[in-house]
Formats: C-alpha cells, structure tokens, sequence
C-alpha cells in the first residue's frame, strides 16, 4: 500500500481516494500533506490516527467512517441470544491491520460483561484459515465472531463452507456473509459510504478544501439471517430475533 500511494502520488493527481481500506488510507496519509485524500474506514478514524477530529478533520484528509467496529459487541450479543447456553466464543483477526486491536479489546470487554469467554485466533492469509477451525475444537468454541477486515471479506464463501463444515455457528459484519451460506451478517451497508466517498471527492475536485469538510458517519446498520444455514446447523432462530432482521435468507 504504501508503494502504491507513493506511485500514485508521483503522478501529480488532485485527489486521492482511499475507500474501504483502513492500511490504504493510512498509507495514503503517509504518502502526502498536501493533496487532498478522501478516505472510507470501519474504524474511528480518530483513533486510527487519520484526522484530529470528526467535526475539523484538520489538514489535507477528510472522508466517510462507519460502525462496522463500534458494533461489534452487538455482534457478540447477536450470538449470544441465537446460542444462551454457550460459553465458550472464539474471534479471528488479522493482526497485520490497525483495526484488529480496537476490535479485539472491545470484544474482549463485552465477553467480560455478559461472563463469556471469548479467544482471539490470528490469520494474516488464507492458508491460515483452516488452523483457526481446527483450533476452534481444541478450544472447545461453539460459536465465532469474524473481525472487520478485507481479507475475510473477500473471502466470505470460504469462511462460510469452513463453518459449516465444522458445525460452527459464525457472524460476520459483512452483509455477504449470509448471502454466501454464513449464519449471520450484522454491520454496516457499503453502498452508502462508497457514494458519499465520491461525493466528498466531486466536491474536493471543484475546489472544497478537506480541512473544511467534517468526516461523515454512515449510520445504517443491516441484520441477515441465513435460515437454511441455521437449519443445517440444528439451530432454532428465536422469532424476536427473525423479527429483527432486516434479511431473512431462506
């Protein structure tokens, strides 16, 4: 990432946009002070070391953030309520991207609060995939949160056959997750971001400065629900549940 927005950067462009990447926008940060960046991140970007606040972004980067991360002990509970009598939660993360940490410690908390036991397993790649299952019986883990991150993302099909192969009810933040055979997705729609990314970036290319524009905050946030995976899974959907769902998969 960091070659890549050097590269681009070289090239004289009057904006560059950095949507749905967290290591991409801070690469792009790192690569430029003075031409404007518009940025899409999960995270708090504040947190996350992109701008000074929401309000006055400050310097030459502004953009749109989502809840992705900050519902992620939402997601917990999801789970929780599909599976009461479940003790024992694994998460997997990949440790090499900045938003792994937050989501961890968060997660780690409400595991706390609600007197759950929650493991974080580690993959930076797919091959590393199938040690997490396997290490999932190992640790006697009924139940697994997927963290926000682009590289189980891409791979929401594969995450979904490996679940179900080993009979592991799973939850994602990304809403493909249960299109593509998951049991649940609760997060944050991408369409929203994306097009008030490009909106940031049209007005910044008709001569609006980033200092001047707040960071954005998507706020929509969708649950699905996979019934043909809940089946498969010998798993009851309790209706106040299904009631909630903004998807129903069936």
């Amino acid at each position: 990432m960091p070659k890549l927005a050097d590269e681009l950067v070289s090239l004289g462009i009057n904006v560059l946009a950095a949507p749905g990447n967290t290591p991409a926008a801070l690469a792009a940060k790192a690569s430029t002070t003075t031409i404007p960046i518009v940025f899409f991140v999960g995270g708090d970007p504040v947190q996350l070391g992109l701008v000074a606040s929401l309000s006055r972004p400050g310097g030459n980067i502004t953009g749109v953030t989502n809840l992705t991360v900050e519902v992620g002990p939402k997601r917990l509970q999801l789970l929780h309520e599909l599976m009461p009598s479940a003790t024992v939660f694994a998460l997997i993360v990949n440790p090499s991207t900045p938003l792994a940490q937050i989501e961890s410690r968060d997660l780690l908390e409400a595991a706390r609060v609600l007197g759950l036991e929650l493991h974080v397993l580690k993959a930076t790649s797919e091959d590393e995939l199938d040690k997490v299952f396997s290490s999932l019986i190992q640790l006697h883990a009924t139940a697994l949160l997927i963290a926000t991150d682009g590289l189980f993302t891409a791979r929401s099909e594969r995450l979904a056959m490996l679940a179900l192969r080993h009979a592991i009810p799973a939850i994602s933040s990304n809403l493909e997750f249960a299109a593509a055979g998951g049991l649940i997705s609760y997060g944050s729609s991408i369409d929203e971001p994306f097009r008030l990314a490009g909106v940031y970036t049209g007005r910044i290319l008709k001569g609006e400065k980033p200092s001047d524009m707040p960071v954005q905050q998507s706020t929509k946030i969708e649950l699905k629900i996979n019934l043909k995976t809940a089946k498969a899974l010998g798993l009851t959907v309790p209706p106040a549940l299904l009631a909630r769902a903004d998807e129903v998969i069936e």
